[in-house]
């Protein structure tokens, strides 16, 4: 069991940077088995469909991008904090949206479906991002 908090989340102007954080805790934190887990940011703006933003994967240990994103954000993950980052360059308004962290318990199955919302197991409550013109 793992439950995921997100913050950092705030109003900028486009071109500007932004940091998004979530932390882990629960079991999983405290064993340090979250450590193992996928991990996955999504967001969603009003009324659209949630949007794969990047995951970092288990095995193998990579991290992936959406196309939209590729270039101007950086995930990475603090295993001694269980601790997951989101780093946000160039913002523009098109990334005002409602920021989520994923986390998906490791299991030996063949999904490799990391951009999709239904990989994963557990979620957080979101940050908001607002970007302004």
């Amino acid at each position: 069991q793992v439950q995921l908090a997100e913050s950092g989340g705030g109003q900028v102007q486009a071109g500007e940077s932004l940091r998004v954080s979530c932390v882990a805790s629960g079991r999983a934190a405290s064993d340090h088995s979250f450590n193992n887990y996928a991990v996955g940011w999504f967001r969603q703006a009003p009324g659209k469909e949630r949007e794969f933003v990047a995951a970092i994967t288990w095995i193998p240990r990579k991290t992936i991008y959406a196309d939209s994103v590729k270039g101007r954000f950086t995930a990475s993950r603090d295993n001694t904090e269980n601790t997951l980052h989101l780093e946000m360059s160039s913002l523009n308004p098109e990334d005002t949206a409602m920021y989520y962290c994923a986390a998906r318990a490791p299991r030996l199955d063949s999904r490799r479906d990391y951009a999709v919302p239904g990989y994963y197991d557990y979620w957080g409550r979101g940050t908001q991002v607002t970007v302004s013109s």
